[in-house]
């Protein structure tokens, strides 16, 4: 466990950590195995736009545990991870020979001093538009 930011020296709106993930197909099936979450729509292009989608999507909690990551890695233990809560407004379509990369930027977005708590806004992407709605992530400083 590493120590934890200095609440003292942060400020609203500073950008606290951010990372880039390339999903592939690859990455959708291995999610699959380890989640159980075999829907067909996650690997097999027919099987999506039959049913109105444009092909083959992440999963959405794959796409949510990738935004918090960068937050774990600053704050430096999971554990202070008190809270995290997403909307999912738009689906990360994967193809099948580019993949797809989705960009997360943490901001702070309140401080708590009374409680040693800030919260921090993630900005999640795919082709420049916002696949993730009210992403944030109460972290705990103490």
């Amino acid at each position: 466990m590493n120590a934890a930011p200095a609440l003292d020296t942060l400020t609203v709106g500073e950008v606290v950590a951010g990372a880039s993930y390339t999903l592939t197909r690859d990455s959708l099936v291995r999610y699959a195995g380890a989640s159980g979450d075999f829907n067909p729509i996650h690997y097999r292009d027919d099987v999506a736009q039959s049913v109105g989608l444009p092909g083959v999507l992440a999963h959405g909690m794959l796409t949510m545990g990738l935004a918090v990551q960068p937050v774990v890695d600053w704050a430096g233990d999971p554990a202070r991870v008190i809270d995290y809560q997403v909307r999912f407004t738009r689906p990360v379509p994967v193809d099948a020979s580019e993949g797809a990369l989705v960009t997360v930027v943490a901001k702070v977005g309140a401080i708590d001093t009374d409680a040693a708590v800030a919260r921090i806004d993630l900005t999640v992407t795919f082709n420049e538009q916002t696949v993730l709605g009210k992403a944030q992530a109460r972290v705990s400083l103490v």
